[in-house]
């Protein structure tokens, strides 16, 4: 197999022309022979002015280029896209499967040996393990890592979730136009990732429970100097990776998976990363269980206090002894046979987890903070095809409630109605909010975190049940049904609901149904119509999104970029069978 400077060469028909004039071009950026013989180590550029999650990255991309030489290797770094998601619109989650596929073409196209993948903001990580499991060579994560926590009156502020808190707040009348805007300049004090167990803490955490990153690199804040020492560490790792030949398919596999799982249960994580992790696992061909998952959700308690669901932020878990203590704590549930890019067993880095004393955030396991899983996937009428329900988020009264259904037919709909003091609605109702799903939106968007009717806010409500197509922050909070399965756009019967229709939650029963009798539903569905396409739908990347963009327990990925398998003739949406 050709490494180095001869993988891939390009098509002159001619392949010793093609690698002398690749040879000629490399060597103007004052290369000599003997650098170019060495093993070629990738090093994904994700920076970009619009992306402070990203912030660090080319003092990482430095650190990486000194570990690949010093393990003799030659470090070549490569800009692909960069996602932010305060800067993406619609939405990130509509560019993550761009992004996936810009990854996977440029580790395709150029010769490398192996990849660094640098990323942090919520989409980047996912995109990259999706784009280097189909390309399939060696290849390793590094994190941007999480944000320092700002300060505010006495009171540790975090983005995101004390930015939703503070400004629900501000919407109730709590907090004036100064005092939010002084809030405003304290959330994200410095470069990195969110710093609560949102989605971009809980998608690092799991990559490093897979085995695609160094022990530890999950939770090393941004701007401390052992996130450069890892950055260092991980260009060395690469070199070695390169050497052995272990792909990601040899990491990432069933066993793997299901560790991390365990572990996004364990730390009472981000929705978001049920789609990511699905969506990675089935470009290997890995079809990820929902009942699987909520059985394993039933097992493994919550175990990591920080917010959203708990007290602390991500730079108290890291000195806490971050995801190989965790790890020590699950042991028994997991898989510690399993490889990673350290070259090491989940078992060895189990043993060499650090022992904090009189540390409280991560808990022992027979002491939880919670039982009954972080994340449910709830079942019914209404979403046959699976939803989710972050019950460590939501508020325990709501966990069995029935109540009469609001409806907004998409976001400028709630936008233009949900403030508007002549709206009816109460406390007890359910607001819903549909054709905010992977087509209907499009993108999905974290539009799933319904404010609190602004008239209802000023009253003290603080949490309703709340139900979408739509996904949630990680970094957001309350009794909130995502992910419903199948989409309102395509016919779900979410897009059946009418305004008064009674609605039932009941989270122990994993249920979330319509209380619509069947011939009723019958002939709602007679009349139904799609909603029509959003502008520009006739051509380019918005074009392909909605022509292949798979539903969420599917991962929201590119229908093509699946592996081959057996499919209906038509190809239409998969078929979900009737839940009465």
């Amino acid at each position: 197999m050709a490494t180095g400077l001869r993988k891939g060469l390009t098509s002159y028909g001619d392949a010793g022309f093609s690698l002398f004039l690749r040879r000629a071009f490399i060597k103007a950026m004052g290369f000599s022979d003997d650098a170019l013989d060495r093993p070629i180590v990738g090093i994904t550029n994700t920076y970009s002015d619009f992306n402070p999650c990203h912030g660090n990255v080319p003092d990482l991309i430095e650190a990486v280029k000194r570990g690949v030489m010093l393990a003799g290797g030659l470090p070549m770094a490569f800009p692909t896209v960069s996602i932010h998601e305060s800067f993406s619109h619609p939405t990130s989650m509509f560019l993550r499967n761009l992004m996936a596929l810009d990854t996977e073409e440029m580790i395709r196209a150029q010769p490398m040996d192996a990849v660094v993948l640098i990323g942090g903001c919520d989409k980047t990580i996912p995109a990259q393990l999706m784009g280097a499991a189909s390309a399939d060579i060696p290849a390793i994560v590094l994190p941007t890592g999480p944000m320092l926590v700002g300060h505010y009156k006495g009171e540790v502020l975090g983005a995101c979730t004390d930015c939703r808190r503070l400004w629900a707040k501000h919407r109730a009348g709590e907090l004036d136009e100064a005092e939010i805007d002084a809030v405003n300049g304290r959330l994200a004090p410095t470069k990195g990732t969110c710093m609560v167990m949102g989605t971009a803490s809980t998608v690092a955490c799991m990559t490093e429970a897979l085995g695609m990153t160094l022990p530890g690199a999950g939770s090393i804040p941004a701007t401390h100097a052992d996130r450069i020492r890892a950055a260092e560490a991980s260009g060395a790792a690469a070199v070695r990776l390169a050497a052995s030949g272990t792909t990601p398919r040899q990491i990432m596999t069933p066993a793997a998976f299901r560790n991390a799982f365990t572990v996004l249960q364990a730390i009472g994580g981000s929705t978001n990363a049920v789609i990511h992790f699905t969506a990675i696992a089935g470009r290997l061909g890995i079809e990820i269980d929902l009942e699987e998952f909520d059985r394993l959700g039933l097992e493994v308690p919550v175990l990591v206090d920080l917010k959203p669901t708990g007290e602390h932020y991500m730079e108290h878990f890291h000195w806490a002894g971050g995801v190989p203590r965790l790890l020590q704590e699950l042991a028994p549930m997991l898989d510690t046979a399993a490889a990673t890019v350290g070259g090491v067993t989940l078992a060895d880095v189990i043993a060499a987890a650090e022992q904090v004393p009189g540390q409280t955030v991560i808990r022992p396991f027979a002491k939880p903070i919670a039982t009954g899983g972080g994340l449910a996937v709830l079942r019914g009428n209404l979403a046959p095809g699976g939803a989710l329900l972050k019950r460590s988020a939501a508020t325990a009264r709501l966990m069995q409630h029935e109540g009469r259904a609001v409806v907004f037919d998409g976001l400028e709909d709630m936008a233009a109605r949900l403030d508007d003091d002549a709206l009816d609605v109460t406390p007890d109702d359910v607001l819903v909010l549909r054709n905010a799903g992977p087509k209907g939106a499009p993108g999905m968007p974290e539009a799933g975190y319904i404010p609190i009717p602004r008239k209802l806010a000023r009253q003290g409500v603080k949490d309703m049940v709340r139900i979408s197509d739509a996904r949630m922050s990680g970094t957001a909070f309350g009794t909130i049904v995502l992910h419903i399965t199948p989409e309102a756009t395509v016919g779900g019967a979410l897009a059946l609901v009418r305004n008064g229709d009674r609605i039932r939650l009941d989270a122990a029963a994993r249920r979330i149904d319509l209380l619509v009798d069947a011939a009723e539903l019958a002939r709602r569905r007679a009349a139904w119509q799609p909603p029509a396409p959003p502008p520009g739908a006739e051509r380019g990347y918005l074009r392909l999104f909605l022509e292949q963009v798979t539903q969420a327990d599917q991962g929201c990925d590119f229908a093509f970029c699946r592996p081959p398998a057996p499919a209906p003739a038509d190809m239409r949406e998969p078929a979900y069978p009737a839940d009465q």
